[in-house]
């Protein structure tokens, strides 16, 4: 467990032409990207097995090369693994390189100045297309849009289309059914059901529950640690915060915003209290705490409840928690009429295309897109091996994603309930996150008031916020 964690979160991960089914460990010399960019000091990538190729190998498009810097530290091997079977097929180099968690703008920045520059990149947004738009090819005549199921899934800069959504993803509180229903036959317990369990108050009811009998269900907590180092920051920062911007948003009619009132923020701190208290580990441990403890915790069945989303379904498989025993909760904060409120859904991984890149490699790089989405191996590893839900046409026969995650957001959406938009990519910059991410973890220590976290979340968004359309 610890090894595959290690492995999908913290690797920078590397393959090219010349590296393919190499045994060595990967250097920065030998790559033709660059890959200064470690997951943790001192960390090492470790190398990939030899791909196989599954198909009849198609010619090869031309002699330019891809780099794809990545995003998603999750899906670190399978971007890699995925590259060699292209190489192998068609003779193209394909270097991935997976930012840390936490690193991706300043590593995109660091990469960009270089002369062997990502070919391939991400925004997360409006917000970020507005910071990297000057970069960004035109993808409007690309065989990879052609495939697109909607527009509502690209990124426009007028009739130009400068990024597309590659993954629509769900997150939510993922928690364990046979735990759960462990605490539901408690003598005392105060909800006995998962439909009774569908806001804050019945949310808190069964934390402080479970908490309580914690030894006697076997588990260490009610809640996996709320880690704040950058593995597991952003779930709090970014995904969390998510829910007072999204109830603040739909109470005032608009959908982005240059000031925050904070009007829901007494829930924030509701929810955000819940999860440090009724948890695996007192509060002032959380500074050491990753992303790998919690998902460690919750896949080692010691917790019943983790924060996280589909993409966590790789590091929770095949271990103590079955696929069956698998499902998703929304995350309550108390806002009223949250019983009619699905999960989170949307997208922060929009594909662009370096237009500064050599022509030969912009090329190549939108060889490599369409073949993604559309050869066999392409649409398996993302919709299996990553377990992605795609907007591309090419998946509707045969390749959608059978993660269990996935499948309970679908019954979310089945039964009516209205899923919470991603307003997060409205956030104002990621110097705001971390702010508030400081603000956090001080007043979770006991270091920091409450008030704190409030002016980091209102005052920080304004002058971010100025701060970033000054810089325009």
């Amino acid at each position: 467990m610890k090894k595959k964690l290690i492995s999908a979160l913290l690797s920078v991960a590397m393959v090219s032409a010349l590296l393919a089914g190499c045994g060595s460990k990967a250097e920065p010399e030998s790559t033709p990207a660059p890959a200064d960019t470690q997951a943790e000091a001192g960390s090492e990538a470790e190398p990939s097995e030899p791909a196989e190729s599954v198909a009849e190998a198609p010619a090869a498009s031309g002699e330019g090369k891809v780099y794809y810097l990545n995003f998603k530290p999750e899906q670190a091997e399978d971007w890699v693994d995925l590259a060699a079977v292209y190489t192998e097929q068609t003779g193209v180099p394909v270097t991935v390189v997976t930012a840390a968690s936490g690193t991706y703008e300043s590593t995109l920045k660091s990469e960009m100045a270089k002369s062997e520059a990502p070919t391939l990149f991400q925004v997360n947004g409006p917000v970020g297309l507005a910071s990297w738009k000057d970069y960004c090819y035109d993808l409007k005549d690309s065989d990879v849009y052609k495939n697109i199921e909607s527009d509502d899934y690209v990124l426009k800069e007028g009739d130009s289309v400068l990024g597309m959504a590659y993954v629509i993803e769900t997150y939510g509180i993922i928690y364990n059914k046979a735990l759960l229903n462990g605490y539901f036959a408690l003598p005392d317990a105060e909800i006995t059901s998962i439909d009774e369990l569908n806001n804050f108050d019945a949310l808190k009811k069964v934390a402080d529950g479970i908490q309580a009998h914690k030894d006697d269900l076997g588990v260490e907590g009610a809640f996996t640690s709320a880690g704040f180092d950058a593995s597991s920051d952003w779930r709090f920062k970014t995904h969390l915060a998510n829910l007072p911007v999204y109830y603040e948003y739909k109470a005032d009619g608009i959908t982005s915003s240059p000031a925050i009132k904070g009007t829901y923020l007494d829930n924030y701190k509701q929810i955000f209290d819940l999860y440090i208290t009724d948890a695996t580990c007192e509060p002032s441990l959380l500074s050491g705490k990753t992303g790998e403890d919690a998902a460690s915790e919750f896949a080692l069945g010691e917790a019943v409840f983790y924060q996280n989303g589909t993409w966590a379904y790789n590091d929770i498989k095949d271990n103590e928690v079955a696929d069956e025993d698998l499902g998703m909760l929304p995350i309550y904060i108390g806002a009223e009429g949250e019983e009619n409120q699905g999960l989170c859904t949307g997208s922060e991984n929009y594909w662009c295309v370096n237009k500064n890149a050599a022509p030969e490699d912009i090329q190549a790089t939108l060889d490599f897109l369409n073949w993604v989405v559309t050869s066999d191996e392409g649409r398996d590893a993302l919709a299996n091996k990553m377990g992605f839900v795609t907007p591309f046409k090419t998946f509707a026969d045969g390749y959608q994603s059978t993660n269990p995650l996935i499948l309970a957001n679908d019954e979310y959406t089945k039964a009516g309930k209205t899923p919470v938009s991603w307003n997060f990519t409205t956030m104002p910059s990621e110097e705001w996150k971390n702010g508030l991410g400081s603000a956090l973890l001080e007043y979770a220590q006991g270091t920091g008031k409450w008030d704190n976290v409030v002016t980091a979340f209102v005052d920080g968004w304004k002058t971010e916020y100025d701060a970033a359309n000054e810089a325009e």
